[in-house]
C-alpha cells in the first residue's frame, strides 16, 4: 500500500479544503495511507545565515521524503494560493528538496463556483520551479464549487459526479505514481540541477 502525505493549504481551522482532505484519506483508506500534514505552525519564512531549517519544517521534510507521493489542496485567495502555503513551500526548497521529483495530485475547494481554477495554475507553475522539481500529474485539475454546500453532515462529498471524477484521478494518480518510479534519468537529472542551484545561491548569499 503507498503512502501519501495530504497537505491543506490553509491555517483555518474549518476549512473546506482540509475537509476534502479528510474525505479523500476515508475514502480511499482502502487503497492507500493518506496522512494529513498540517502547515499552519510554521514561522515566516526567512533565509536563516547557516540555512537551518526550524524543527516543524525538518519533520515535514522527513515525512514528505518517505512518502510516495503528496496530495495538495488550496484554497484561492486574490486569484493566487494562501499565503500560508506560499510560505511553507518557501520553507521546503531553503536547502532542502523533498519535493524534486516527488509526484503531486493538485485539488482545491472554494466557496465560489470556479472552485480554486486560478489558484491550482499558480501552484503548479510554482511546483515547476527549479528549486521545488515537483511531478505534477498533468490533466488532472480538480476542484469542489460551492464548498460550504457539499458536503453532508458525515463530511461526504454529496455529488455522485464529484465522487466519480475523484475515483478516476485517484486511480490515475497512483499510476502516475508507478511511472514515475520508473523515471531514472528525469530524477537524477532534477537533482543535479538543483545540486548547482543550491550552490549558485550559496556562493551569491556570501556563504
Amino acid at each position: 500500500m503507498k503512502k501519501y502525505i495530504a497537505i491543506p493549504g490553509t491555517n483555518r481551522a474549518g476549512s473546506t479544503n482540509r475537509r476534502l482532505l479528510q474525505f479523500i484519506q476515508h475514502h480511499f483508506a482502502d487503497q492507500a495511507a493518506i496522512e494529513i500534514m498540517e502547515i499552519g505552525g510554521l514561522p515566516v519564512f526567512y533565509k536563516t545565515p547557516d540555512r537551518s531549517l526550524p524543527a516543524g519544517v525538518e519533520q515535514m521534510v522527513a515525512k514528505l521524503a518517505a512518502a510516495d507521493g503528496v496530495i495538495i489542496s488550496t484554497p484561492e485567495y486574490d486569484h493566487g494560493v494562501p499565503a500560508v502555503l506560499m510560505n511553507a513551500l518557501s520553507w521546503l526548497s531553503y536547502g532542502v528538496h523533498p519535493l524534486a521529483d516527488k509526484p503531486v495530485m493538485i485539488t482545491g475547494a472554494s466557496y465560489g463556483m470556479l472552485g480554486t481554477s486560478r489558484a491550482q495554475t499558480m501552484l503548479r507553475q510554482m511546483l515547476d520551479s527549479p528549486e521545488l522539481s515537483a511531478r505534477i500529474m498533468p490533466s488532472s485539475e480538480y476542484m469542489v464549487g460551492h464548498s460550504l454546500q457539499a458536503f453532508d453532515e458525515d463530511g461526504n462529498l454529496k455529488e455522485e459526479e464529484l465522487v466519480d471524477r475523484l475515483d478516476g484521478l485517484f486511480n490515475d494518480f497512483e499510476t502516475f505514481v508507478d511511472v514515475n518510479k520508473n523515471l531514472v534519468y528525469n530524477r537524477e537529472h532534477a537533482m543535479n540541477d538543483i545540486r548547482k542551484l543550491d550552490l549558485k545561491n550559496m556562493v551569491t548569499q556570501g556563504e
